[in-house]
């Protein structure tokens, strides 16, 4: 009963008086978790292969688009089945597993000093409704036409005409599954961190990890339901006759627009908020002092959150909504950028006049900055409805979103892959090999992305499988770039395997002089209140 509660398994390695260990055995442990760090492993290594998968499809689009002309895909409907798995993968399979169902529910519980999550069971149901939800995905590519449609999904594509047979239905199913795991993983850390911190670990004393875990949990479990509710009512439509989306019987495809982004846009500060928690944990370690107007980076983050619940329509400026609403969206999408900027500010602030370590995790901390900085500029760009009208559905909005996605949030997770393996698994990775790993990362995606930049100010447009010769060279460019950010992350798997199987052991405190509980030492109570025993600093 002791391991279906939530205990640490640490504790289930003892033997009873007739000398029978009591320690879970293979299938117990992994298939029937409820121990928090068990499920976060689990999460980690489904993204690092959903990562694999999601990325390959994503070097076969680069590749038809090398040359123009190219024949390596025929079939261009098969190109938009591509490109469609690829942005649902790298959304649904990588970057929220990985970060909040990785990363959150192997260090939420420790940094707040809980036992465990709060319903542990559920916990691990959330985790295995990705399963089924990751098949129904890349199967729906093998089936009939597969869906063509994009990530957005939009009707009248999506709709029964524009895509008859089984593929969209499977791709609604597999959002559905994982927005149930989602709003279920979302319930347990709002419970989680609202109900079972230690004694004294207010609200103000949380490290900033936490505080994104809790902003993230809101979204999703706000902004979900509503994508739910759209995507039933296009299943509707496509099988059941109804008209919600189809002008002939009344409906409106602009509804589904409005439906889908306002879980949509949430949806980007889902993928990055946990991001700003980790780079905010390295940035602070590796500058040896406490991150810069704590109180003002948790509200910079209560502030993204609420805000981005009213700008979704800055998606929408070409659809033909009023001049007044074009107007109302392109402040409120501006004003978004203020708490961003605090957030980079405070970033800089805790680094500067700090004693910087330049070790791996803050590579990946310090190239995120950057990068995310350069997507937040461009964002600005589009978010003037005047200029999106000749920016829309060109390569230069891939170019924003993937400088934010791509490299704002794949960046903190290597950074908080780095800095917590050793926590993670008692085992640390080659310092030079992650460097490498950095370094040639940083290069692929600035060669695959800045060029698109360039392309969609050229009129180039997106989700289009050929193009004319006028844009051969930064194609031929975005494309090397890829193979280079592809093979960069099969050798992070490489690093990944070596770490766990033949990683230097690490020491108590491996990152230095306390650095990993200065946050906690500074602004929290004595390490003998929480769960895990925690080094004091002298």
């Amino acid at each position: 009963m002791a391991y279906e509660r939530g205990v640490d398994i640490a504790d289930l390695h003892s033997h009873d008086v007739h000398g029978h260990s009591h320690a879970p055995g293979f299938f117990v442990r992994w298939f029937c978790s409820t121990n928090h760090k068990d499920i976060g492993t689990l999460y980690l290594l489904f993204a690092i292969i959903g990562g694999v998968i999601g990325g390959a499809f994503s070097v076969i689009v680069r590749a038809q688009l090398m040359y123009p002309g190219n024949h390596l895909i025929e079939d261009h409907q098969f190109y938009n089945v591509l490109v469609t798995a690829h942005g649902l993968i790298m959304v649904f399979f990588v970057i929220m597993p990985a970060m909040i169902g990785g990363f959150g529910n192997w260090m939420v519980p420790l940094m707040i000093g809980s036992p465990d999550m709060a319903f542990p069971r559920m916990n691990n149901i959330s985790f295995w409704l990705l399963v089924p939800s990751f098949a129904l995905l890349v199967g729906s590519t093998m089936v009939g036409q597969g869906a063509g449609v994009g990530w957005t999904v939009y009707p009248p594509l999506s709709g029964p005409v524009g895509h008859p047979g089984p593929a969209v239905d499977m791709v609604i199913f597999s959002l559905h599954l994982a927005g149930a795991s989602s709003i279920m993983g979302a319930i347990n850390f709002i419970t989680t961190i609202l109900n079972m911190r230690a004694p004294g670990m207010t609200m103000h004393k949380m490290p900033l990890f936490v505080w994104a875990i809790l902003v993230t949990a809101f979204l999703l479990l706000l902004s979900l339901p509503v994508l739910a509710g759209a995507i039933t009512m296009l299943l509707t439509d496509r099988n059941f006759g109804t008209t919600f989306f189809d002008p002939a019987g009344g409906g409106d495809p602009l509804l589904f627009l409005n439906l889908f982004w306002f879980f949509g846009h949430p949806e980007v500060y889902i993928l990055i908020l946990p991001g700003f928690g980790m780079i905010s944990q390295v940035v602070s370690t590796f500058s040896k002092k406490p991150v810069f107007g704590y109180l003002g980076m948790a509200y910079a983050m209560i502030a993204i959150g609420v805000i981005g619940f009213v700008v979704w329509a800055h998606h929408m400026f070409t659809t033909g909504i009023s001049v007044d609403a074009r107007a109302y969206f392109t402040a409120a999408t501006m004003v978004i950028a203020v708490p961003t900027g605090v957030k980079i500010f405070s970033w800089i602030a805790t680094m500067w006049g700090g004693s910087i370590e330049f070790k791996t995790p803050m590579l990946w901390a310090i190239g995120f900055i950057f990068l995310f900085t350069v997507g937040g500029v461009t964002g600005v760009v589009l978010a003037n409805a005047g200029v999106d009208f000749a920016l829309h559905n060109t390569y230069y909005v891939i170019a924003h979103f993937h400088y934010v996605l791509s490299l704002g949030a794949v960046f903190s997770i290597f950074a908080g892959f780095y800095y917590w393996i050793g926590k993670m698994s008692g085992r640390t990775y080659n310092e030079t090999w992650g460097k490498i790993h950095f370094w040639t990362t940083f290069i692929g995606v600035n060669m695959t992305f800045f060029p698109m930049h360039f392309l969609g100010l050229a009129g180039m447009p997106r989700r289009i499988a050929d193009y004319p010769d006028a844009f051969a060279v930064w194609n031929m460019v975005a494309s090397i770039g890829a193979y280079i950010s592809y093979a960069s992350t099969l050798f992070f798997v490489f690093i990944v395997l070596h770490t766990l199987f033949a990683g230097r052991r690490v020491g108590a405190n491996y990152w230095g002089d306390g650095a990993t509980t200065l946050e906690w030492k500074l602004s929290s109570p004595p390490p003998f209140h929480s769960y895990e025993e925690l080094p004091v600093i002298a």
